[in-house]
Order: C-alpha cells, then structure tokens, then sequence
C-alpha cells in the first residue's frame, strides 16, 4: 500500500440510518446506507426501535462498504464514527461497534460531529469513473462535487429535521455558529405540518413533490420576526395549523382538494424564512461563497432559491449531490480523514453526546 494513501472506515449512526463508507484519502470508494421504514408507522421516529434496528444493520452495512470498496480490512488506516449530536440509543450502536472494530484492528479512532459532517460533504470528491472499483483498478483521478469546493471562507445554511443554522466556515475544525433555530427546525416543521395534512412520514419527500404541482402565492402563513440571523419555526406551525382547522371547518375535503397549494404555500413560507437570514448574513461578512447543506437541501423549492441567488446577487452557490443531503457516512469519513492528517484521534472511553452543536 502507498504510503501516501490512507483508508478511513465511516460509520453514520446518529438517527434512523445505518451508514458505512470507505473512503481512499478524501475520495469516496463506497457509501452504503440501510434506512428504516419501521418509523412510518408511528408519524416519527421511535428511538428504541431505531437502537435495535441500529444493532441488526451494522455489521452487514460495514461488510458490504468493504467489499464494494475493494480492500481488506487490514488496509484500513482508521475508524471514523458520529460521536454526537443524535438519538442516544442509535449514537451508542455506532460508537461501540467503532470501538471494538478500531481495537480489533489495533487501528486509531477518530470521532466525527454530525453537524460539522453535513458541512464537510462538499469536500467528498468521487472517482472520475463514477463507480467503486477496487484502488488497484482506479485511475486516481477524482472530481469534486457539483460546482467544487468552496473556498475558506464560506457560508453554510445547514437545515435537517434537528438543526437550522448559518454557519461561517473558517475551516474543517473551524466552524462559527452565526445564527440558529431558537426552538423547532426547518425540516422538524415541514414534518409536522405534513402530519396534520395527513400526509405521512417523512413530510420532506411528501411536501416537496406536491409543492411542484402547487401554488406558492395561494395561502399565507405567518413569518415570525426574530432578531439578528436566527429562526424560529414555532409560530409558523401554529398558524399553519390555526389556518387548516379553520378551513377544514368550512369544507371537510379543504384539505385534500388544495394539498398542492397548501404544500407549495408552506415550502415558500420556509424557504423564504430561510433565505431573509441568509441574505443578511451574505450582507454582513461580505462572504458571497455560500453552501448549504443538510437533509432539507434536497428541497427543490429551497434550490431554486439558491440558484436564484446566484443569479440576482452574484453568490458563488455549492449544492450537495441528493446523496449527500440525508444522513450518511461518507460525510463523516471525510472529515475523518481530514482529522486523521492532522493527528486528532479519540480515546477508547470517548462517550457519545446527543445535544451539542459543534464542539
């Protein structure tokens, strides 16, 4: 093996998906994720069943992430796992199978915060050829993601169904929280606005397709005025709700005849929640390179918006691959690598931590 090449194991176990990657230095080899359907039932996620579906799905994730990767697990240089923020129960699976696979080994630890993870995937490059064949068989070329890697400085809007953020990065490890969500998220609204629409679970996939079909200008819903650069979701959700309740009282089938519209509505509303604050925060650092990232990036109507942007403001805008969006392990193994450079490896009694932002 090249004594330049290092291999990093990834694992992503922070909420209701099973992830393991591969990566050789910061180019991806395998990316596999078992998700759980389990939670659509119950309009969320349950955390103990989350924790045991966590313990079945391990072992043959890692196993498989090996083998499309094409090497051993002896060529693996280290473990990279999410040490946190998370659901505790799905956090301690993934940190303990880490612990005892990196042991086995007699190879470093290197622990990972979810959040700075959902940043750093757009520093993932892929081989040119775009599939996982083994190192040996690779040309060594490899591609950055959509538009490139954006430049330090840059601005980030991280939105998931737990955080929403704007945040300035200065570097990997070096990552200033601007301003966030004082209560609910923008991925935890659309969920629940979806749940009295009865629509289901996740709400994201479900809001973003019919939003496609609708009206955005065809319902307003309030817009909470909040100080400085953070969000508040709250009282947009009561008076989506307040607002359904009353229509529904009019006309029983309100609702289902006016899905697209109220969908399409809803998204605007957030997305341009979202946007006023991160206008803003553009205006005040004077940084125009601006990413974002996070499940809810993968929101057609919050895109659309970016590329906007770009045209109407002269951003430098950075779009992860629809891959990249949701929970996986391949944004932890390339800040696993990054770390590993620099030498910042965690001991064998590093606990998992389920409420911080970034350390």
């Amino acid at each position: 093996m090249n004594s330049e090449e290092v291999y990093i194991l990834a694992i992503e176990s922070s909420c209701d998906d099973t992830s393991a990657a591969v990566l050789r230095n910061d180019v991806l080899l395998s990316n596999v994720t078992a998700s759980q359907a389990v939670h659509e039932a119950y309009g969320g996620v349950v955390p103990e069943l989350a924790s045991r579906a966590h313990q079945q799905n391990v072992v043959p994730v890692v196993h498989e992430a090996i083998k499309r990767a094409g090497i051993t697990k002896e060529q693996l240089s280290a473990v990279a796992f999410t040490r946190g923020p998370g659901l505790m129960g799905s956090l301690l699976v993934g940190v303990s199978f880490a612990k005892g696979f990196a042991r086995s080994l007699g190879i470093p630890m290197i622990d990972v915060n979810h959040l700075q993870g959902h940043v750093m995937a757009h520093f993932i490059r892929e081989a040119e050829s775009g599939d996982e064949k083994s190192p040996s068989q690779q040309s060594g070329i490899a591609k950055p993601l959509q538009q490139g890697i954006p430049p330090l400085p840059f601005l980030c809007l991280l939105v998931s169904g737990g955080n929403s953020q704007i945040v300035k990065v200065n570097a990997y490890n070096d990552m200033e929280v601007l301003g966030q969500t004082i209560d609910d998220a923008a991925g935890e609204a659309i969920d629940k606005c979806s749940k009295v629409m009865g629509l289901g679970y996740p709400g994201g996939p479900i809001i973003d397709r019919l939003a496609r079909q609708g009206n955005p200008k065809a319902f307003h819903f309030a817009e909470p005025n909040i100080p400085d650069l953070d969000y508040s979701f709250s009282g947009l959700k009561t008076s989506f709700l307040y607002s359904l309740q009353k229509w529904v009282a009019e006309d029983p089938d309100f609702i289902e005849r006016n899905k697209r519209d109220i969908a399409a509505s809803l998204e605007w509303t957030i997305v341009d929640i979202l946007m006023k604050k991160l206008k803003k925060a553009v205006k005040q650092t004077g940084i125009k390179h601006v990413a974002v990232a996070g499940g809810v990036s993968a929101n057609n109507g919050l895109r659309n918006a970016f590329y906007d942007a770009q045209k109407r403001y002269g951003w430098t805008i950075y779009i992860p691959k629809f891959s990249y969006t949701t929970d996986n392990a391949a944004m932890i193994g390339v800040v696993g690598y990054y770390k590993y450079l620099d030498g910042e490896f965690c001991s064998i009694d590093a606990p998992a931590f389920s409420k911080v932002t970034f350390k």
